[in-house]
């Protein structure tokens, strides 16, 4: 009985999981859209601004420059976004993943529950899932990833990315960040 209860439980859980996926690939197609959008508005500015910078003065050059500039930082801002939402999509099915494993691991171990015919006769399977071998690692600590993450604006850190804790950040912070290596290394230049 309680392994019927768990799995509707499940499906009343998951009900909404695809609806909510769509809703995530939407918004990050929509922000492909207008960073591609910006970038070729930069292009069109840039293309512009090389084509006449001789004859303006330097205020304009500098206005102009500027506006490039910003529109550089909003697209950059724009793949933050998309990185971010693509990570909170990844933690939305993982969080269902866990919750499944756990509901299924605390069955196996109240075993009256179970007739052989519901369980298929191996309750051991769940437990005896393997760990993806192939799903990478990152941060310092080495672990997959959870949670919030943030990126190294390091083109050449060996890790990439880090778990905010394991850097003490409790938020993305304003322009570039680097990790503590990188952050180690710049200072030695």
């Amino acid at each position: 009985m309680a392994a019927a209860v768990y799995l509707e439980q499940h499906l009343d859980s998951l009900e909404a999981l695809p609806l909510e996926l769509q809703r995530n690939f939407n918004l990050m197609c929509d922000l492909d859209k207008r960073s591609q959008d910006t970038m070729i508005e930069i292009d069109k500015q840039a293309d512009s601004y090389l084509a006449t910078v001789k004859n303006l003065s330097q205020s304009e050059r500098q206005r102009r420059y500027t506006q490039i500039s910003k529109l550089f930082e909003r697209s950059s801002e724009y793949g933050d976004d998309k990185v971010t939402l693509a990570m909170q999509t990844y933690e939305m099915v993982d969080k269902h993943i866990r919750k499944l494993d756990n509901d299924l691991a605390r069955n196996i171990q109240e075993p009256e529950t179970l007739t052989p015919e519901f369980s298929g006769g191996h309750p051991s399977d769940v437990l005896d899932m393997p760990v993806d071998p192939n799903e990478p690692t990152y941060c310092i600590c080495h672990q997959v990833s959870y949670g919030e993450m943030i990126g190294c604006d390091n083109n050449d850190c060996p890790i990439e990315w880090f778990h905010f804790p394991c850097v003490n950040l409790t938020s993305k912070p304003k322009g570039k960040w680097f990790c503590p290596r990188c952050t180690g290394e710049r200072k030695k230049k």
